[in-house]
């Protein structure tokens, strides 16, 4: 199968003809990709409508940080300690869980959600001081890494200082009271149909980004928030400086919010590649998913993920979601067409270790140390990948220049096999979603020809004649052109 550009049609007639001739298409996906600018010319910044998308994102991965976690200190200064293991791995972004201060009313716990703000422009003293966090971006920035902050603006707790000084920012219930959120009564809605409440949110942002020089933002329930609010905020935002900005939704189920964000999230492929291994579905279930997510185009971008702060504290872990096909899913979410998305001890892994949400809870690093490199199993699988994905111009995301073809194979019941290629660099991803030992197959796909490198094991492979593959239980290959 075929995932193409539509920008030559006697091009994708010619390439369907000779699949249908061949018998080896599936079916075909078709992608409404935005032409390049200028392909000669390298852009800082790729533009789509009124949406300028930094260069950087398209070959970017996220690292949650879960600062309270993270250390048993739970502060700015002691996580500065690991961002050279963090560089060594591969983690080009990092993504701060809120760091504002939690509100004190209804709060949940011994500590209370980062979700259930008391201050916009004030940093959690549990963490730190405003200048610790000054001071962690400006480490960051000369290590090479972004920041983006995690930004809730749907609600806020119930203690925000907005409840005394303009309580017209909220929604209210019929009897007068503030409105909480469904199932969640430690927070309350803003209204925003009120223009102060949007003025004030966006000066708020501006704080962020003019006091503390932040690359952008990961926006908390973006699309429970009128998408004309972000359509708003986000020039102006932008004019301070280029931003990237993640948002909490579905864009196959909130697709104007697309228009707006560089990037959101997967969460129907989350849940149903749970179902899939639970409950022994077809994998072709699977694909046609994909190709519901590749015919947005790429004007904007998926975050594919395998676990986050919400998951694993609510739902399990990867392993106790996905077991054996964990590994599996997170080689294709560092692979596919879009953005990585990591949790923090991911890298350990965190196989039975939910964290707690309300309390202190911290990651159980080996030795007892988050910027210690003994242990730690997964840190050369994710280096291995998150560099690949990084450095190999066939693995940007949201980049037309980039074709990704499903390779048809003599066991599509249980492979999925991909190659990903932008003019001479091809990326080969092969990956039994399956539990059959000792699988042998064949890929019968003419697109995949030549001399490629194991990227794990740097052993090279000629697949100009022998496409031949023997994986065991859900295994996986990554192989890049030579």
């Amino acid at each position: 199968m075929i995932i193409f550009r539509k920008t030559n049609r006697m091009r994708v007639l010619y390439l369907l003809l000779v699949s249908i001739v061949m018998g080896m298409v599936l079916g075909t996906l078709s992608c409404k990709l935005m032409p390049r600018k200028d392909s000669k010319e390298k852009q800082t910044v790729m533009t789509t409508g009124s949406k300028r998308t930094p260069e950087w994102a398209h070959s970017t991965n996220i690292y949650e940080v879960n600062v309270r976690q993270y250390t048993p200190e739970g502060t700015f200064n002691a996580f500065a300690a690991a961002l050279p293991r963090l560089k060594e791995m591969g983690v080009q972004t990092l993504w701060f869980m809120p760091v504002t201060p939690i509100a004190k009313e209804k709060s949940k716990g011994t500590l209370g959600s980062y979700y259930a703000c008391s201050d916009y422009t004030a940093i959690n003293p549990e963490f730190g001081t405003l200048a610790d966090f000054q001071h962690l971006v400006q480490q960051a920035h000369a290590m090479g890494f972004k920041v983006i902050i995690d930004w809730v603006a749907n609600h806020t707790g119930w203690g925000h200082e907005w409840t005394k000084t303009h309580p017209d920012y909220y929604l209210h219930d019929s009897d007068g009271s503030f409105h909480a959120a469904s199932g969640m009564d430690d927070i309350i809605e803003l209204n925003y149909k009120n223009p102060g409440l949007r003025k004030a949110m966006i000066d708020a942002m501006k704080f962020w980004v003019q006091n503390t020089d932040i690359d952008g933002f990961r926006c908390d329930l973006a699309s429970w928030v009128e998408v004309d609010f972000w359509q708003e905020a986000r020039p102006q935002l932008d004019a301070l400086k280029p931003l990237f900005w993640l948002g909490e939704f579905d864009e196959l189920e909130n697709p104007e919010y697309g228009k707006v964000f560089d990037a959101s999230y997967s969460w129907k492929w989350m849940h149903q590649t749970e179902d899939f291994f639970k409950q022994h579905q077809p994998l072709a279930g699977l694909f046609e998913l994909l190709k519901q997510y590749s015919s947005i185009g790429d004007s904007s971008m998926r975050a594919w993920f395998t676990s986050n702060h919400d998951e694993n504290s609510w739902n399990g872990t990867e392993y106790e979601k996905y077991g054996d096909l964990a590994k599996p899913l997170a080689v294709f979410s560092c692979t596919w067409n879009g953005v990585p998305l990591l949790y923090s001890g991911q890298e350990i892994p965190l196989k039975d270790k939910r964290l707690k949400f309300f309390d202190k809870d911290p990651i159980p690093w080996p030795a007892g140390n988050a910027a210690g490199k003994e242990g730690l199993a997964l840190t050369d699988f994710y280096k291995t990948l998150l560099t690949l994905h990084a450095g190999n111009p066939a693995l940007r995301g949201g980049d037309p220049a980039v074709t990704t073809y499903k390779l048809t194979t003599s066991a599509d019941d249980r492979i999925l096999a991909y190659l990903r290629k932008n003019g001479a660099s091809e990326v080969l991803v092969v990956l039994n979603f399956s539990d059959a030992k000792g699988l042998q197959f064949d890929i019968n796909d003419a697109h995949l020809t030549g001399s490629f490198k194991n990227v794990f094991t740097g052993a090279a492979n000629d697949f100009t004649s022998s496409k031949h593959f023997n994986m065991e239980p859900y295994g996986f290959l990554v192989y890049e052109k030579r």
